[in-house]
């Protein structure tokens, strides 16, 4: 094993567009791979153990940027990684209607600072506000939701934190450029994996 070595360096990474279960088995199976033992991965982090006469830091970024991913090095594209999974959790997979009315307060609970502090700093180093990027995510979790066909559109906008269906469709055709019934008919209009948005 890895840590047996004497010129093994142990540390955690932080790792960008890691946003899934899938993403924690696929890059454990690729570090591992390479000789790097991974002791701990959880959604935008891992600690490893590697040899640093074998492997460098650039060739750690250079496995991951191969598989779409990256290292994350400044603080703050380590806190803009973390809003994201923030976001990603409480929309995509908490499934809890208390939890997206109050987002904010989920976000700012989870990672300890101010919204306004976490909301710049998204801005600063994203393309996006923080809230569009609610947004976008919501109305890719609201597309999954129509496909599944599991739900009236009228529970979606209440599980989605919409006053009403009306609300939930003039953003739907705001963002998508169609409605929401053109996209129940089939119109064809782009999914985005999550780390897209």
């Amino acid at each position: 094993m890895a840590s047996e070595n004497i010129n093994t360096t142990t540390e955690v990474i932080h790792i960008k567009n890691m946003i899934c279960s899938c993403c924690k088995i696929f890059l454990k199976e690729k570090l591992e791979e390479t000789n790097i033992f991974v002791h701990e991965l959880t959604l935008g982090k891992a600690r490893i153990t590697y040899d640093q006469n074998a492997i460098s830091q650039d060739d750690i970024r250079n496995l991951l940027q191969k598989y779409g991913f990256d290292l994350l090095i400044n603080k703050e594209e380590k806190l803009v990684s973390q809003i994201k999974i923030a976001v990603i959790e409480l929309v995509h997979h908490l499934n809890n209607v208390n939890s997206i009315v109050r987002k904010s307060d989920y976000i700012v609970e989870k990672l300890g600072f101010s919204y306004q502090y976490l909301s710049k700093t998204f801005s600063e180093n994203e393309h996006i506000t923080l809230e569009k990027y609610v947004i976008n995510q919501k109305i890719e979790r609201i597309k999954h939701m129509i496909d599944s066909d599991e739900y009236s559109l009228s529970e979606i906008a209440y599980m989605m934190d919409y006053s009403s269906v009306q609300y939930l469709s003039n953003q739907f055709k705001k963002i998508t450029g169609i409605t929401v019934s053109q996209y129940k008919m089939g119109s064809e209009v782009e999914k985005k994996s999550i780390d897209e948005i």
